[in-house]
């Protein structure tokens, strides 16, 4: 088996690319709880090829010890809540967190792969985005600690592929949603059905017609392992699902599904918040041959049967924070 380290692994994304990883590989996970979830790996801490080690990746780490063949970068608080909460911090994830994973990799002779995202288009003057758009970037917004560290973390990818050879893969995040979403992080999918299940009022901002593409999960997972895992591309390569919606049509799905008496509300739109996001997801079919597979519709059932079935101790200390 080959060995893959996960940052960022007991997370939303990162737990779940540990359940697609555990049955082919040596699965190291490395989180600090800022925003992971021990609940999320708690079913894996069994496997016998399964290790969790907790650690701040703005701290160096190198696990002379063991070989580790594949880094898979996802450590850094993702939803505005959480990255506005210590922006020093967040950017200092994606700067020095990146270097420290990228150290890894020179070490053990590791392919890395780092997990960008859809926020370093900022708000978008191309739409929908290709991986050549260089972006709308408010670069001393509030939103700036993470999407201008995801940009320089892009940079420090690529200086290290051409200056030590690094194998490095480098994916661009759009909106993704699914079970272990955090209950109450500010992102609009968890949001809408958190608020939802609990008959509140859904909560949108501005006028509600800014666009969104929501990927499910899953369909992401097996566009990070595939390119991973194929031998030339290095990318950048946009994931997430092409099909566009407005947040007031999300609302409207939610509701339907949920059942809910729920009403929409209106408040201030935030500042910097981007008006249209889509994918052109080309390249990913044409290098990967991935494309998502799941409908909004499919997905938000899914995700709504997770916050609906669990009801445990860790939901309810979310929801009261």
């Amino acid at each position: 088996m080959k060995t893959a380290l996960i940052s960022g692994g007991a997370g939303f994304l990162g737990s779940h690319l540990c359940d697609e990883l555990i049955d082919t590989h040596q699965v190291i996970c490395i989180d600090n709880f800022f925003t992971g979830q021990k609940h999320n790996i708690a079913h894996l801490l069994k496997r016998d090829n399964f290790t969790f080690i907790e650690h701040d990746i703005i701290d160096p780490l190198f696990l002379e010890d063991q070989q580790v063949d594949r880094i898979y970068n996802l450590a850094c608080p993702a939803s505005p809540i959480h990255y506005q909460h210590n922006a020093i911090r967040t950017i200092k994830t994606n700067i020095l967190g990146t270097i420290n994973m990228l150290g890894m990799a020179k070490l053990h002779g590791a392919r890395i792969l780092q997990a960008s995202t859809s926020e370093i288009y900022g708000d978008p003057l191309e739409h929908p985005q290709t991986e050549s758009y260089r972006g709308n970037v408010n670069p001393i917004g509030i939103r700036s600690c993470y999407d201008e560290g995801k940009r320089c973390a892009e940079t420090l990818m690529f200086d290290y592929h051409r200056q030590h050879r690094i194998e490095v893969r480098l994916i661009r995040i759009f909106n993704t949603y699914g079970p272990r979403m955090f209950a109450k992080d500010g992102r609009v999918v968890s949001n809408f059905i958190i608020q939802a299940l609990q008959n509140e009022d859904l909560t949108a901002y501005g006028i509600g017609e800014q666009t969104r593409s929501f990927c499910y999960v899953s369909d992401l997972i097996k566009g990070i392992v595939q390119h991973m895992e194929q031998d030339a591309f290095v990318g950048p390569v946009n994931l997430g699902n092409p099909s566009e919606f407005t947040i007031l049509e999300l609302a409207n799905e939610i509701i339907r599904l949920t059942g809910t008496s729920s009403k929409i509300v209106f408040r201030d739109l935030p500042k910097d918040d981007p008006q249209r996001r889509k994918p052109d997801i080309s390249l990913a079919k044409k290098k990967l041959g991935w494309e998502p597979k799941v409908s909004l519709a499919e997905g938000l059932e899914k995700t709504i049967t997770y916050f609906r079935t669990h009801t445990s101790s860790f939901v309810v200390q979310q929801l009261s924070t």
